[in-house]
């Protein structure tokens, strides 16, 4: 019997869980200390960032919140290879590429704070990415911007993030296949943190890897180890120029832990093992650019106080911008869909202004 195809899947990793390098062939990025430390230091901010977050849940001042900790790697290195006039399509998580790509902590809250404080990030087109809930949906979101971008012959390309248990959905797998078959120029990224809300990465699916789907839309595709920032930066950035020279799309698999609960409104522990979680908390991914950056002799103890330091009086200034934004009118949850509102649409808006008025006397 002749073999129709066959394939592997090629996994990269540059730091191991101590920070100790297992490669010697770094990319060129990883070699200037100064952006290293800039990227460390956007990992502890993401971090200062989650932590005041969900303090400020436990403290009825926002709404339910899906935690990043244990994604700080993969996140950063997933918005820091990215150019400025690329799109980013993400889920609800990816707060450090959110971060790196200029949106504030104030406006993350608006979009989490819901009904109580409206979303607006419509208004800033300087963020060019969207936020898509129902998950799925963000990959042909960005599917249909990379076409957009081919068409007008844009040297572009649209990033898409999902979880393990997204990759599952037909939204993930339209995205990639269409992908394929137009060579667009897209980068789909399965964040893969091993737990989809309460279900675990075993029972998924049958695939010995996630990237390994992309082989059934004819798409190169590589793992590797989310915890490692320098090599989720290095996969991108090989992606990103692949898809900007015209060769296509990418996907790439990065293998990290959800440390947290899958949001504020979640206990893992009904679920999930203490040892499991203890040994992922082994493989930390800031502890491990620490290290490896006092190696190098680029960071210390005293640079760490300063700058969470710094942090901190950022979160405060942010959260005081946050809650003294004005809570946005029922109305502004049409204004930012569409240039021009469909029909259906406008009577539905004038619909919900009608009962607002009602509700309120």
């Amino acid at each position: 019997m002749s073999i129709a195809a066959k394939f592997e899947i090629e996994y990269l990793q540059y730091l191991d869980k101590d920070g100790k390098e297992v490669r010697k062939d770094l990319p060129a990025f990883a070699k200037d200390l100064d952006q290293m430390v800039e990227l460390y230091k956007l990992m502890v901010s993401t971090r200062v960032f989650d932590a005041k977050s969900v303090a400020l849940q436990r403290t009825g001042k926002l709404g339910t919140y899906a935690s990043c900790l244990g994604h700080e790697a993969a996140h950063v290195g997933i918005g820091s290879a990215m150019k400025r006039e690329d799109s980013l399509a993400v889920s609800y998580r990816e707060y450090g590429a959110q971060l790196y790509r200029g949106v504030q902590p104030r406006e993350v809250y608006m979009y989490w704070g819901g009904d109580e404080r409206g979303n607006d990030f419509a208004k800033a087109p300087k963020h060019d990415f969207a936020w898509c809930v129902p998950i799925g949906t963000q990959c042909l979101h960005a599917a249909g911007s990379a076409l957009a971008f081919k068409i007008r012959n844009e040297k572009r390309v649209a990033v898409c993030t999902i979880g393990d248990g997204g990759s599952s959905k037909g939204d993930f797998y339209g995205a990639i296949n269409v992908a394929g078959a137009q060579k667009l120029p897209l980068v789909a990224v399965i964040v893969n943190n091993q737990w989809a809300i309460s279900v675990p990465r075993k029972i998924q699916s049958g695939a010995e890897t996630l990237a390994q789907k992309a082989i059934a839309a004819g798409l190169p595709t590589i793992q590797v180890d989310g915890n490692d920032i320098i090599a989720v930066r290095k996969a991108m950035e090989d992606a990103l120029n692949r898809a900007r020279n015209g060769e296509g799309a990418s996907v790439i698999e990065a293998v990290t832990y959800r440390l947290g609960d899958h949001t504020t409104a979640d206990d893992a522990r009904r679920y999930r093992g203490e040892d499991e979680v203890k040994e992922a908390w082994t493989k930390d991914p800031v502890p491990r650019l620490r290290k490896w950056l006092e190696a190098k002799g680029a960071w210390d103890e005293t640079k760490e106080k300063a700058w969470l330091a710094e942090c901190d009086d950022w979160m405060d200034k942010e959260v005081d911008a946050y809650l003294q934004t004005k809570t946005q009118p029922v109305e502004a949850m049409f204004d930012y869909l569409y240039a021009e509102l469909p029909a259906d649409l406008v009577a539905q808006r004038q619909q919900a202004i009608d009962l607002d008025r009602k509700s309120h006397g």
